[in-house]
């Protein structure tokens, strides 16, 4: 027998293994991908034409009670801080520090969470701050985001940070993100809030003073 008849009597004999091999990785890679696919977050859709709304909200324009109202009319349980550094400046805001604000979502009955991941990080305010001062803005006044922001807001945050758990985490409940600025496209929280929409299909709703 040859060389070349020898290696390919021998590739015949070792097919059967190679074939029963393959389809059995075809298969595990099936099953963790149906189980990844089974063990995403389902909605809590309490009726079959409802989708969950999900609501943002500042603090600017706001006072305490006017804010805790808001939340109330709403319908909001649960408070999902997404700020950096959890206070503002000046006595007018002091009750949205976390301790005061804290303290007042509790006797509203309002569950409350921070979620730092989901926070921009100083590089990204700065180059906010940057992009306003060229044009004039101040941080109360602002009404877009800044291109280069987004960008890396986007990037360094939405692109990495695994929203599962915080959906998980809302369940059923009736949400609302928050941050500082008045108007949502102002603020990190309206991209926080697209992403949901686009991955999970909540309905968006952004509270005003």
């Amino acid at each position: 027998m040859g060389l070349n008849e020898s290696w390919l009597q021998g590739t015949n004999s070792s097919l059967p293994y190679l074939c029963e091999r393959a389809q059995s990785d075809i298969t595990h890679i099936e099953q963790v991908f149906h189980t990844r696919i089974n063990k995403r977050p389902q909605l809590d859709h309490r009726d079959n034409d409802e989708v969950p709304t999900l609501r943002t909200i500042g603090v600017y324009g706001f006072d305490r009670e006017s804010f805790l109202a808001k939340l109330q009319r709403a319908g909001v349980e649960l408070l999902l801080d997404v700020r950096q550094r959890r206070g503002v400046r000046g006595r007018a805001y002091a009750w949205a520090n976390a301790q005061r604000l804290e303290a007042a979502l509790a006797e509203a009955e309002i569950d409350y969470t921070h979620l730092k991941e989901l926070a921009p990080t100083t590089e990204m305010r700065r180059a906010q701050y940057r992009w306003d001062e060229k044009r004039g803005i101040g941080k109360r006044n602002r009404t877009v985001l800044a291109p280069v922001y987004v960008g890396l807001y986007t990037t360094e945050i939405l692109d990495r940070v695994d929203l599962d758990p915080i959906v998980k985490w809302i369940g059923s409940k009736n949400a609302a993100l928050l941050c500082v600025e008045r108007d949502p496209e102002a603020c990190h929280r309206s991209l926080i809030a697209e992403q949901l929409q686009a991955e999970f299909g909540f309905k968006i709703e952004h509270l005003y003073p």
